[in-house]
């Protein structure tokens, strides 16, 4: 076995465990983490963000979207390709919605915008602002293009009950820079 499949089974299996602590932590959800949310994203009024659609059992980031939307422009990502970087369309709360890749809804007709700010979804997360996501990649392209242009700031949204004390890494794994769930809001030290 190459040391690229023993990393590919070593992320597989985190992904399964991740996604059964997640499930439980949505199945107990009180809504908690949008306020969270909200708190952090107060201190960046009319920067431009990307939130996302919740899918599966992802933590729920629409309210604080919601709010963050009636103060700068708010987007959700759009995958166009496989192995291309995401774009973002314009979102407004209760806008016209079509299904799109992998299940998430995007805008019927998309006006496109580059965040400073992401909302990132994952199945787990470190405390060092490591993330383990679906595992297409889309992500970590997409924050290192546009963190070559210019800052781009992302944020982990997650319950609690997916942070995890490692996870499998490759080098092109783009970090967070910092972490909210439910609980608390976690500045990864580096």
């Amino acid at each position: 076995m190459t040391a690229h499949q023993d990393l590919a089974l070593r992320k597989r299996a985190a992904r399964a465990e991740a996604a059964l602590r997640r499930k439980e932590a949505h199945a107990a959800d009180a809504g908690a983490g949008a306020g969270m949310l909200s708190s952090v994203l107060a201190g960046y009024r009319g920067v431009p963000l990307s939130g996302y659609m919740p899918i599966r059992s992802e933590i729920d980031p629409l309210p604080a979207m919601a709010e963050a939307a009636a103060h700068g422009p708010v987007a959700i990502p759009v995958i166009e390709a496989p192995g291309a970087p995401l774009r973002f369309a314009r979102w407004e709360p209760d806008m016209a919605l079509v299904p799109g890749a992998f299940g998430a809804l995007v805008p019927e007709a998309a006006e496109f915008l580059t965040p400073e700010i992401l909302i990132v979804p994952l199945l787990a997360f470190t405390r060092s602002g490591h993330r383990l996501g679906y595992g297409g990649g889309f992500y970590d392209r997409t924050l290192e293009a546009l963190r070559a242009a210019r800052p781009a700031y992302a944020i982990g949204f997650a319950y609690g009950a997916q942070e995890a004390g490692e996870i499998p890494l490759e080098p092109t794994d783009a970090p967070l820079d910092l972490i909210v769930t439910e609980r608390e809001i976690i500045t990864p030290a580096r």
